[in-house]
């Protein structure tokens, strides 16, 4: 190709670039929001002098309102567009995580976690929209694994960023000195112009109305009931172990808080890479077949951790394993989606499908924040290990909903 609407090929290059470099930022921003009270869950819970369960009603007020507003945030997004929602959303989110230092109350600091859960809602319909809309087709596989490895990169340097922050300015400081992402993200967004629609992307009428028509037996079909219920499993784990190994592991085997953040560093790192290497390995074996592996490995490395004995060097590395492995799984999962989806409606049965991320996030600080209260560190992770090993079955239901799923 070497244009396309007139437009030459190095400009849709340098505007694919910018488009993609804009919101993978944005992305970046969000997971490092959503990651922000696990490296400090423990400082935070002593100062406020509450218990785990009551520190983590932030977390389930964060994910209720992401839950309930990210499908109305989708049609913001087609009636207002895009960029205007997600600058929106980084801004509501960035005064939230602000707040959340500056003042001194422990029920302002739920509500501001609510309120970081709205603006968190604005991420995937927007991000998603700009991508589809305003990236040329050739690029669009490139620019969706990019924005997710962003997110992923977010969260991994997450918790080195809060311990070195509360090091020099304490919790309360590194929270308002993280809001500053968000600021700087929304200026780039406010002062680069929107690239122009790619045409290639657009559905006709016709394909909208019928997509329409089905759209509610299409998601209750047992093929993405089927999918939505293993999102939401694994989340489950995984979510677990992203938020409570830190404390858990201080709790279990007497960890040290420096050493805890390293392995749950080494976990957000590797996952990332893992998403990368999850991509390659799609060309050669099915996603079925790396997602029930990828959820095996991790079992067996969240189950690991509860082991006396361990160190510190096998925590870290039972830790980086398991964040391996659920990366090398995302792509597969998306791939599981895809394949039982009609075309021109992969928007909205994914949208639906992940909303099992924000069932799992309200559930997590629910039933491990309990068994921390109640002094079972070790039970988390064998709970976080049977949760992913139970998402297995929904993988092997997706697998013979495939031929079934096929369009007629």
């Amino acid at each position: 190709m070497t244009a396309t609407q007139g437009h030459p090929l190095a400009t849709l290059r340098a505007s694919d670039a910018k488009t993609i470099a804009s919101v993978s930022a944005a992305h970046f921003v969000s997971h490092v929001y959503i990651l922000i009270l696990p490296p400090l869950f423990e400082i935070i819970r002593e100062d406020y002098q509450v218990s785990y369960t009551e520190l983590g009603l932030a977390l389930v007020a964060f994910n209720v309102l992401t839950l309930v507003f990210q499908t109305p945030a989708g049609f913001l997004v087609d009636h207002i567009g895009a960029r205007v929602v997600l600058i929106a959303g980084l801004l509501l989110g960035t005064a939230a995580v602000a707040l959340a230092g500056l003042i001194d109350s422990f029920w302002v600091f739920v509500a501001m976690f609510a309120l970081a859960g709205l603006g968190n809602a604005v991420y995937h319909p927007a991000d998603y929209s700009i991508l589809s809309d305003r990236v040329t087709s050739e690029r669009a596989g490139h620019a969706f694994s990019i924005h997710t490895f962003a997110g992923m990169l977010g969260g991994a340097v997450t918790p080195g960023l809060l311990l070195f922050l509360y090091g020099y300015v304490g919790w309360r400081g590194a929270f308002m000195a993280t809001a500053l992402l968000g600021v700087a993200v929304a200026l780039v967004l406010m002062l680069q112009r929107d690239a122009p629609k790619r045409s290639e992307h657009h559905h006709g009428d016709a394909t909208r109305a019928r997509a329409d028509q089905t759209s509610l037996g299409l998601l209750l079909s047992p093929a993405i009931m089927l999918n939505f219920a293993y999102f939401a499993l694994f989340a489950f784990a995984h979510a677990g172990l992203m938020t409570y190994a830190v404390v858990a592991l201080a709790a279990a085997h007497g960890t040290p808080l420096a050493a805890a953040n390293l392995a749950l560093s080494g976990f957000l790192f590797l996952n990332a890479g893992g998403v990368l290497l999850g991509g390659l390995l799609l060309g050669r074996i099915g996603p079925g077949r790396i997602t029930m592996i990828s959820v095996v490995v991790f079992a067996a490395a969240a189950a690991t951790l509860g082991l006396p004995g361990l160190g510190i060097l096998g925590q870290v590395v039972a830790m980086s394993v398991a964040g391996l492995a659920s990366g090398i799984a995302m792509p597969s999962r998306d791939m599981m989606v895809r394949e039982v989806t009609p075309p021109g409606s992969f928007g909205k049965v994914f949208g639906f499908v992940t909303t099992g991320f924000s069932i799992a996030g309200i559930l997590v600080p629910l039933c491990y924040g309990p068994l921390m209260d109640e002094g079972y560190p070790v039970t988390v992770f064998l709970v976080i290990a049977g949760a992913s090993l139970l998402s297995l079955t929904t993988i092997a239901g997706v697998q013979r909903q495939r031929p079934a799923a096929k369009i007629k």
